[in-house]
């Protein structure tokens, strides 16, 4: 049987993070540089107070707000109700939370403070860990890791 990966197995510490009062053509230059498409929005303490992705940036286009860009600030354009993960959390549950929200990275959050990311690829990453590590191909599938929720949504696709 497959041991279970958790969020701190897979997590990336080094993240690219954001202030509320961060001018919006700054905060859009940072997301460009580090080739990511969103970064937690924090403040002093690491506590986060928002998540700023493209999809909140190309609003300002559509809404054909660029004109005011220079000067506006992440936390006029950033998304305020946060998903965030504990790094304890299983690889499953992430990939569950991930199956039910659009979004494609969760914060992960200790006592409170920021610690890390987790991202979609990241879980498909572990995923590959726990195959690989099977001594039957198919084993971590019937893992009892699994939520039953996932299970169905699996068994169904076969």
């Amino acid at each position: 049987m497959a041991k279970a990966i958790t969020v701190r197995e897979i997590m990336v510490k080094s993240l690219v993070t954001l202030s509320p009062d961060m001018d919006m053509g700054r905060a859009i230059q940072l997301l460009l540089k580090h080739k990511v498409s969103g970064a937690t929005v924090v403040d002093e303490n690491r506590r986060i107070v928002g998540m700023l992705s493209e999809k909140d940036c190309l609003r300002i286009f559509a809404n054909r707000a660029y004109n005011s860009l220079p000067g506006a600030k992440v936390k006029t354009y950033m998304s305020k109700n946060v998903v965030t993960i504990t790094p304890d959390a299983d690889l499953f549950t992430v990939a569950d939370i991930f199956l039910k929200n659009p979004f494609r990275r969760l914060p992960v959050m200790e006592d409170g403070v920021l610690v890390g990311q987790v991202s979609r690829r990241d879980v498909l990453a572990g995923s590959r860990r726990i195959w690989e590590a099977s001594p039957v191909q198919k084993e971590w599938t019937d893992s009892k890791y699994i939520p039953d929720e996932i299970r169905a949504k699996l068994e169904s696709k076969n």
